[in-house]
């Protein structure tokens, strides 16, 4: 079962080619310590992502990486400090993998003109489990009569119905 108790993860990492799989291994198990198995592949995968286009496009390799989990949704941001990376141009093909891999995504500017790139994943259980229906359990304390007649418009006339029996008006 997932917990519902906020959790936040916060690392500052220096980017390169060997550090990328470090950081996927760190943020996996932090996932599995927050019981979120399930987020691992999709949220690592698209971290390392990220940092690999960091670290190919980017002249500042200095990123900071946060992980918010709030009972439902895992979001998590990157952000790079190189003024001169354009997510547009530069991180295209890598945006539009994690569009796919995510639930949702986006990119803003900060005021140090440095990036921050976030995915968020919801949390979904690991099997499906029938739903089984509950008959209702009665509220109120005096049921309520049903009425004894009810009157229904057929196509030939009005017919009427008195205990089970249906009997024509005209």
């Amino acid at each position: 079962m997932k917990t519902a108790a906020p959790c936040y993860y916060h690392l500052d990492v220096e980017v390169s080619p060997e550090r990328v799989g470090q950081v996927r291994r760190i943020l996996a198990a932090y996932l599995r310590l927050w019981d979120l198995q399930t987020l691992v592949e999709p949220v690592c995968g698209a971290a390392e992502l990220l940092l690999k286009a960091i670290d190919r496009h980017a002249r500042d390799k200095s990123t900071s990486i946060e992980m918010w989990w709030n009972g439902q949704h895992l979001i998590t941001a990157v952000g790079e400090n190189d003024s001169e990376l354009r997510p547009d141009q530069d991180l295209r093909g890598c945006l539009r993998r994690i569009a796919a891999m995510s639930d949702g995504w986006g990119c803003c500017a900060t005021a140090t003109g440095s990036k921050v790139i976030w995915f968020s994943q919801r949390a979904r259980a690991g099997g499906r489990v029938p739903l089984v229906p509950v008959a209702p359990e009665p509220r109120l304390r005096e049921v309520l009569q049903v009425p004894r007649e009810t009157r229904t418009a057929v196509l030939s006339g009005c017919v009427h119905e008195t205990d089970g029996v249906l009997e024509d008006a005209r």
